[in-house]
């Protein structure tokens, strides 16, 4: 919606449409998400049976702390992966690197990889024996992070396309350590070993690049005040009264969950407003 109006320029809208803030494309902002796997010896040589299924293992843990004692903002919810999921082709889930870490039925140790029956006997011991956990959180929106035009590139059309300034702040950085931390407290206590290296500072505790969790929302935030905001709280363009924008750039911020039925909810708001409006002929 963003790039639309952005190219949408006139002599009444000299900066793009419903532009008069300068707000259009301000504020664009994406989840957070940073991930760490583990192998758990305590669920090797299970039964074997169907573990396919919505969200993975099914077991959602939703944010619990308090932010005053934590030194950054917002939060985040921990996913988890894993279980006796459909086979993937080729070594699968990095088995050849786990079984030389760990005694065979017999006691003995081996070296890790192998061939033939005993590899084969150690997928079958090895498999729905790894689980991964993925944090998403809340970003901090800012004036900052934006998209505009790109006046030296177009699209097949000729139409100039979107470019992009985005960068995280301490905040993130400080939530996706924070992830790693629990994450590794979490397997620890289960008795499970953490797959790889941690995450450092220098690759910001693993926290993904904007855009990663495909959580984007903002560029056309809603608000009562037409000088810092696009549209108001029903989707509808402060300048134009016949324009609403129904898609996710009317959040003001973005938390750690899935936008989409929020963005149904608001959709279904505004559409009920048209017709409202329509009746009585406002628009």
């Amino acid at each position: 919606s963003a790039r639309l109006l952005l190219n949408s320029k006139s002599s009444a809208h000299p900066n793009g449409l419903a532009n008069s803030s300068g707000m259009v494309g301000k504020y664009l902002h994406d989840s957070t998400g940073a991930s760490r796997g583990a192998f758990i010896p305590q669920l090797m040589d299970r039964k074997r049976y169907n573990e396919d299924g919505v969200g993975g293992l099914h077991v959602y843990i939703p944010w619990w702390l308090e932010n005053k004692k934590l030194d950054f903002a917002r939060g985040y919810h921990i996913e988890f992966g894993g279980g006796m999921g459909m086979p993937s082709y080729g070594f699968g889930f990095g088995m050849e690197k786990t079984n030389g870490k760990y005694p065979t039925i017999e006691g003995k140790m081996k070296e890790a990889g192998g061939y033939g029956a005993a590899l084969k006997n150690d997928y079958r011991r090895y498999y729905g024996s790894t689980v991964g956990f993925a944090g998403r959180g809340e970003s901090i929106p800012r004036v900052e992070n934006y998209c505009e035009i790109d006046p030296g590139t177009v699209d097949k059309y000729g139409i100039p396309v979107l470019r992009f300034n985005y960068n995280w702040t301490d905040q993130e950085i400080k939530q996706a350590k924070h992830m790693q931390d629990t994450f590794e407290e979490i397997i620890h206590s289960m008795g499970g070993v953490a797959s790889g290296e941690k995450p450092g500072a220098n690759e910001k505790y693993g926290l993904l690049a904007p855009g990663r969790i495909i959580h984007e929302v903002g560029t056309t935030r809603m608000g009562n005040d037409k000088n810092t905001s696009v549209l108001n709280k029903y989707n509808q363009a402060h300048d134009v009264n016949n324009l609403f924008v129904v898609d996710g750039g009317a959040f003001v911020s973005q938390a750690d969950k899935n936008p989409t039925w929020t963005i149904l909810a608001l959709s279904m708001r505004a559409s009920e407003y048209i017709v409202d409006q329509l009746k009585k002929q406002n628009i």
